[in-house]
């Protein structure tokens, strides 16, 4: 039985990469034309990448998940042939996967390909040909495209990693960059500007204490606001006097406030936020 990751990476997701004067993006044009598959490649990827995050330039880290999200989505419905320099960095250790590198003089690194291919000794119609044979003995062809279900998650898996590099979608609700007060806050905002899901940053104080005159001695303002859940959300920290302080704060206000719905979520329970709230057909589409 397959696992979980083969069965999400089931279809043909093939890179080409090779050594500078070699013309692998050619052979990774003849494999596209072959398979009928979608080539992610120069301009094309380029404009993909502007189309669907902007015309800002991408940090180099945040590169192979931005191509990475982009081929998940293609290969909804297409076999995928990703070329460039280090193409092969994007479907690494995935299953049913093949990493291509054309060079022409010996050494170099190796082993992060499946196979390598000498242009002093083989043409580009030669290469795409042994490529061919190498995707079908490998069974790349018969698995069946990714589900909605799987893009979905793995879409979500990516999300959170370009989250970190403040990367978001043209269609995204981005606010006005706001002074956040830990890192972790404007992570989980940039993961709602990807999700098209609109946020207010602390918009409101909720008094819990007070003195005998009707002072407030005592208030808490929760994180983030989401108009379209009627929710607040807390995010946390993991140093446990900090979340015993926070709990602490939050039972206060259920107790005073009881028609306020608010949830303090760990930066691991992103995912549970998603599935909860039924926004995971914001992922999927």
């Amino acid at each position: 039985m397959l696992s979980i990751r083969q069965r999400l990476f089931s279809m043909a997701f093939i890179s080409v990469s090779g050594e500078v004067g070699c013309p692998y993006e050619e052979v990774a044009e003849l494999i596209a034309r072959d398979l009928s598959a979608e080539l992610l490649a120069g301009a094309n990827l380029q404009h993909r990448i502007a189309e669907e995050f902007g015309a800002a330039s991408i940090p180099e880290k945040a590169r192979k998940y931005v191509t990475r999200s982009i081929a998940c989505r293609i290969g909804t419905s297409k076999h995928v042939v990703i070329s460039g320099p280090k193409s092969e960095s994007v479907i690494r250790d995935l299953p049913s996967s093949l990493r291509m590198h054309v060079f022409r003089d010996r050494g170099g690194k190796v082993r992060d390909f499946d196979i390598v291919l000498n242009a002093n000794s083989l043409d580009c119609p030669q290469m795409a040909q042994i490529a061919h044979s190498t995707i079908c003995t490998m069974g790349l062809l018969t698995s069946g495209y990714l589900s909605e279900k799987d893009e979905a998650q793995a879409q979500f898996d990516l999300r959170l990693q370009m989250a970190r590099f403040g990367i978001a979608p043209q269609h995204g609700t981005a606010a006005a960059r706001k002074q956040f007060n830990h890192p972790s806050e404007e992570i989980f905002a940039n993961l709602l500007d990807f999700y098209g899901i609109r946020w207010e940053y602390e918009p409101r104080s909720f008094p819990l204490q007070w003195d005998k005159d009707g002072n407030v001695l005592e208030a808490f303002s929760p994180d983030f606001y989401l108009p379209e859940a009627d929710l607040y959300v807390e995010i946390t920290t993991m140093k446990q006097s900090l979340v015993t302080r926070k709990n602490r704060k939050v039972r206060l206000l259920r107790a005073i406030y009881p028609h306020v719905n608010i949830q303090v979520f760990y930066q691991k329970d992103f995912q549970d936020l998603v599935s909860k709230y039924g926004l995971s057909e914001r992922v999927a589409g």
